[in-house]
């Protein structure tokens, strides 16, 4: 069965828009693993606008299933901040500084021997390494010469096109996994998948391991909520 990280950058942005611990960081994400979630996930950024450094701190010591960070390897900051907490796993997002959220995954040609150092320092910690990328074959094949763990489909595209033409959608992203397969890159995916579209990719994507899920299953909660939501995305990944 394919692992629920859930993503709770937006519980964080909820939190900060107001001060003080309201709702409270690291409760969201003990009860989310209470509700059955496999996997947490943040994603902080320079400017601290949801993910503060210091929760990565308290989300570590309390944590017992899988704890993943996300981010720019580019900031020191960010390197520093998960070789202090060792998660197991990090994952490199090619986020520009500013951006609101990430929306293209790394070139891992042109960027192979950067990539190379980083995916040696954070394996050198026992940090499994995942790295973001585009569902294309090349940048696939551009992953395995970094040495990195597992790639991370960016599936904006598949679910943008998805209620118009899901096979369509889905094809790229099918080739990128079937050819990740092939090199034995272990396979994750995340960005925009939710309750319509989750169970045609996780039926269609072969080895899927895990999903990364935070502002539709959040936005769903609303509606259901947090248990509820979470249980109703583990359905679509059973």
């Amino acid at each position: 069965m394919t692992k629920l990280s859930v993503n709770i950058n937006k519980i964080a942005t909820l939190r900060n828009s107001r001060g003080g611990n309201n709702p409270d960081l690291v409760k969201v994400a003990l009860d989310c693993e209470r509700f059955g979630a496999q996997g947490i996930t943040v994603h902080p950024r320079p400017d601290e606008r949801h993910i503060r450094y210091q929760d990565v701190f308290d989300l570590k010591e309390v944590i017992a299933t899988e704890f993943n960070i996300e981010g720019n390897c580019r900031e020191q900051k960010f390197v520093d901040l998960v070789l202090a907490n060792k998660p197991a796993q990090v994952t490199l997002v090619p986020d520009a500084l500013g951006q609101i959220t990430s929306n293209h995954g790394w070139d891992t040609i042109k960027h192979q021997t950067y990539l190379q150092e980083m995916v040696a320092l954070f394996k050198s910690e026992g940090i499994r390494v995942s790295i973001f990328v585009d569902p294309v074959v090349e940048m696939v094949e551009g992953a395995l010469a970094t040495g990195t763990d597992r790639i991370e489909l960016y599936t904006e595209d598949y679910a943008k096109h998805y209620h118009t033409d899901r096979e369509k959608a889905i094809a790229p992203y099918m080739a990128a996994a079937y050819k990740a397969k092939e090199l034995g890159l272990g396979l994750n995916a995340g960005h925009d998948l939710d309750l319509h579209n989750l169970k045609y990719f996780a039926q269609q994507i072969p080895n899927l391991l895990e999903v990364s899920i935070g502002h539709a299953l959040v936005c769903d909660a609303l509606y259901y909520g947090l248990e509820n939501t979470v249980q109703l995305y583990l359905k679509q990944l059973a």
